[in-house]
């Protein structure tokens, strides 16, 4: 709008009784206070990326220092650079929480002691002459964590501590099954499909479940893992020629179509974005498998383009009028 137009507009407003000076005055401090909010806030989410980013650099420089280092080290450096850091740095977290002004500091230092936990254990159960390949030990220690993690989370509600016991929650499901039918923690892959469409229905629901919390922050990287982790073992579950299974290549366009409504009912682009993705790839697929020779190729690749052109404005189509709205 003209600035001019909007200035005589004002005045005119004064003029007739029906503007004061306070309430100019508190529209423009409300849009000061506004501005510097939003400063604020894009500095702190700025500051908390470079707080994981560090506390990720910590954990790999114990990582190599530890790899690169094992046969000079004896068994107690090991583990005081393993175990013992993760405890240190759980209690110097505990330490600057007392500060209010350290708040999001003491987080990465939550970060940094849940990333080096497993490490730490692990090492212990070596040096102790513990089996550390079995699913019983990956359980075992999976339980320990997600223990350690539910006491954290109960006494101090923190993100950090939401995000670990998603994640050792999941090693614990994935480990324990495993276990329970007598394998090691990553063999029998068709088993692990099925359990990771598990997972990645848990993880959407879990997502589902924030929205309307204080946690609702997390619900989009919930949303976006867990619709990965379905779509890719539901894809993986039809196989590939000539050991496909039929009943899962069938399905699997009705759950990518499921999918992009379900991004409609929850107005989340990740939905959209990778049902709309995943759909290509298997339309790519199947193209690939089933029209590969004579001139039934180039027709079907012909088809296919458009077909993807078509899912292309779909998507687009219903972000613009759903989900952007």
């Amino acid at each position: 709008m003209d600035k001019e137009l909007i200035l005589r507009n004002i005045a005119t407003l004064i003029q007739e009784g029906q503007l004061t000076k306070n309430e100019l005055l508190e529209v423009y401090e409300r849009s000061v206070r506004t501005d510097k909010e939003e400063t604020l806030s894009k500095q702190s989410r700025i500051s908390n990326i470079l707080y994981y980013i560090g506390g990720a650099i910590v954990f790999l420089g114990i990582c190599i220092f530890v790899g690169t280092n094992w046969s000079n080290l004896n068994d107690g450096t090991k583990i005081l650079a393993t175990l013992g850091s993760s405890i240190m740095m759980y209690f110097a977290a505990i330490l600057l929480s007392r500060y209010n002004y350290l708040e999001k500091i003491c987080d990465a230092f939550y970060f940094i002691s849940g990333l080096i936990a497993p490490l730490g254990i692990f090492v212990t159960m070596h040096i102790a002459g513990m089996n550390t390949d079995s699913a019983g030990s990956h359980s075992v220690v999976a339980g320990i964590l997600l223990i350690v993690n539910l006491l954290s989370y109960y006494i101090d509600r923190r993100n950090v501590f939401f995000i670990f016991n998603v994640i050792f929650g999941t090693w614990l499901f994935f480990s324990l099954t495993t276990f329970l039918i007598g394998g090691r923690p990553f063999t029998n892959w068709d088993f692990i499909k099925y359990r990771w469409l598990a997972a990645g229905l848990t993880h959407m629901i879990l997502g589902y479940s924030l929205v309307n919390t204080n946690r609702k922050a997390l619900t989009p990287y919930l949303y976006g893992f867990g619709v990965v982790e379905f779509l890719t073992a539901a894809l993986c579950l039809g196989g590939w020629s000539p050991n496909q299974n039929v009943f899962w290549e069938l399905l699997f366009p009705g759950v990518s179509f499921g999918v992009l409504f379900l991004s409609v009912y929850l107005k989340t682009r990740s939905f959209l974005i990778f049902g709309t993705l995943y759909l290509m790839f298997y339309i790519l697929k199947i193209t690939y498998e089933y029209f590969t020779s004579g001139f039934g190729w180039a027709l079907s690749l012909i088809i296919v383009g458009f077909a993807l052109i078509g899912i292309g404005y779909f998507a687009f189509y219903l972000n613009k009028k759903y989900i952007s709205q």
